[in-house]
């Protein structure tokens, strides 16, 4: 997509999607396609997999903390009544 077309999806200006997109594509997981005067943008699916998998590890970790949260939030709760 362009970055005008991005932004239409969004509550945003083209300059500010524009700057994402950028540090999107420095990271490299967007690609960038020059189709005459037009940029199209594109995800690398690959790039998003590895980060989705190093993530994942973290992931488990957050839901053990935030179940540990919800408990004692509610025994803090109950202990009030």
């Amino acid at each position: 997509m362009t970055p005008n077309a991005i932004a239409e999806n969004f509550n945003t200006t083209r300059q500010a999607v524009s700057k994402h997109l950028h540090i999107l594509t420095e990271c490299d997981l967007v690609r960038q396609d020059h189709q005459g005067r037009e940029i199209y943008h594109s995800l690398e699916i690959n790039k998003m997999k590895e980060i989705d998998k190093w993530l994942n590890q973290f992931r488990k970790i957050w839901e053990t903390r935030f179940n540990q949260l919800d408990e004692v939030l509610l025994t803090i709760k109950s202990n009030k009544k």
